[in-house]
């Protein structure tokens, strides 16, 4: 189960970082944020595909991330000692004692 998670959590690390590669700096990538743009969206309107696709798959990412903590962390509060029966057998009535030195 939680190799599916760490699968999907690397296709949506790589996606992220293509995605935001191929966004335009000018716009609405991470050139905007640095800048001194005083609108909302920046100087060309709304948010492209990109954009709302790099928002998406990082909404995945941390969805993914929170999931594979929870996964974890459920994990590592159980041992494989938890798992162990043991069973007590009681001695059979004519099972042979064991001789004792005799003490001084």
């Amino acid at each position: 189960m939680i190799s599916i998670f760490i699968t999907i959590q690397v296709i949506l690390a790589i996606l992220i970082v293509i995605l935001a590669l191929l966004n335009k700096s000018s716009s609405m990538g991470f050139g905007t944020y640095a800048s001194s743009n005083d609108s909302v969206f920046g100087a060309k309107g709304p948010m492209d595909f990109l954009t709302k696709a790099t928002i998406t798959l990082g909404f995945l990412f941390v969805l993914n991330t929170l999931t594979l903590v929870y996964l974890y962390n459920k994990q590592a509060n159980t041992s494989v000692l938890d798992e162990v029966k043991i069973h007590k057998t009681a001695t059979p009535k004519n099972a042979p004692t064991v001789p004792t030195l005799p003490s001084k």
